[in-house]
């Protein structure tokens, strides 16, 4: 009893203390100071998110090109000129993959938002002739539409007269800045692609002082427990991760494949679309498909439907073949949790936090489910989902010869 209650009190210090720490900082700083520390170290955080991803590729090149051989430990200057050799093959294979992206598919993108800007008038009076027809045979709509632009010409009318004089001078600074914020993109990319062969030359040395501040923060007892969950964080990250950007890839080229085939509209445009929103989790596929439905539309309404038709047959292959293959259970998730975790996530980061709200949901998860088992097992409980799946809020079901549960 008296451990329990340590506990208790041990967690409603921590709770306390990280409330008043929060309320403090939210009251003092109104989170400035943790937007700028973000900021002036984002190329750092960019270049150790690429060399997270490249890793395995690095390691791939030591291991096929330079295998270990037993018996034999490697010289630290060998061992820097294989990593050198791997990291210059990485970046080689890179450049290629861009050359032929920027070869192949963006002269076609580029004639695409070509042919799209050229068409727009012509889509322009398709959706005029929509929407007149639609007013035409809906009294009520189109009472409800004049209302609405009668309101949104007077905001136009009260913006035009007081609000845009005062902010030409903004727009001006704004337009001679952005030379500037331009520059200061590619010296932050620059930034951190150099950090990121740093952290790629020198991942087992981050590594081994990884290891060595958890030793110095942790119980003995408790570091192996700590490693473990770090290993588990990684695995799920990098294979949900790695495994989403290279199963979105395949999705892009085989749209633009099966869109050159089927001849349809904007078949460049279309699969960006399809390729980049697929790395969002359960909602990417709709984002993606919907204004790409939309622009196909606009040429041609049959061909939107096949087009319709298609995407659905892209997303079950990947759903069903390509992503198993490649994913598999990394992050052993539920779709009620990843609809969760892409919700609140979303809500919170936007973009980045559909994506990453997956993994990092998977991990929060594992370690709760980690908590929950040891408990059990502290008090001589199974740990199985099967054995409370008969005794509900009961309790565990309990064994037919009368004995207590065993500890599993």
């Amino acid at each position: 009893m008296d451990q329990k209650t340590n506990y208790i009190r041990m967690g409603i210090t921590a709770f306390l203390t990280a409330a008043g720490i929060l309320l403090f900082y939210d009251t003092l700083f109104g989170g400035k100071v943790l937007l700028a520390l973000l900021t002036a170290l984002s190329p750092i955080l960019f270049g150790a998110f690429v060399a997270y991803l490249l890793a395995p590729m690095v390691n791939a090149f030591e291991s096929a090109l330079f295998p270990l051989r037993e018996g034999r430990p490697r010289k630290r200057s060998t061992l820097a000129f294989i990593r050198t050799v791997s990291i210059l093959l990485c970046w080689v294979v890179i450049g290629c993959c861009f050359y032929v992206l920027a070869s192949v598919l963006m002269p076609e993108l580029y004639k695409s938002v070509l042919q799209l800007v050229s068409n727009a008038d012509n889509y322009y009076r398709t959706i005029n002739g929509w929407v007149i027809h639609l007013l035409e045979t809906n009294p009520d709509v189109a009472k409800w539409v004049a209302q609405q632009m009668e309101s949104f010409f007077r905001d136009i009318d009260k913006w035009l007269t007081g609000g845009v004089l005062p902010q030409l001078q903004q727009v001006m600074v704004t337009v001679s800045g952005g030379v500037l914020s331009l520059m200061g993109f590619a010296k932050n990319l620059l930034v951190g692609l150099i950090a990121s062969v740093y952290l790629l030359a020198t991942k087992e040395r981050c590594a081994a002082y990884g290891r060595k501040l958890v030793h110095s923060l942790v119980a003995p007892r408790d570091v192996t427990l700590v490693l473990r969950g770090v290993r588990r964080a990684d695995n799920i990250f990098s294979g949900f991760v790695r495994g989403k950007v290279l199963d979105s890839i395949i999705i892009g080229i085989l749209c633009f494949v099966g869109c050159s085939i089927l001849k349809f509209p904007y078949t460049p445009l279309v699969s960006v679309f399809v390729g980049v929103t697929n790395v969002i989790p359960f909602f990417g596929p709709f984002l993606g498909a919907i204004p790409s439905v939309f622009l196909i539309l606009l040429v041609s309404p049959k061909q939107a439907v096949w087009f319709t038709i298609f995407v659905l047959f892209l997303q079950q292959l990947d759903g069903n073949v390509i992503g198993p293959k490649i994913l598999g259970n990394t992050t052993g998730l539920s779709s009620l949790w990843v609809i969760t975790a892409i919700l609140v996530g979303g809500s919170f980061f936007g973009i980045a936090g559909m994506f990453f709200g997956v993994p990092v949901c998977a991990c929060l998860l594992s370690l709760a489910n980690f908590f929950v088992d040891v408990r059990l097992r502290k008090k001589g409980l199974p740990v199985t989902m099967e054995d409370y799946a008969a005794g509900g809020s009961r309790g565990p079901r309990e064994p037919e010869t009368g004995e207590k549960p065993k500890n599993l």
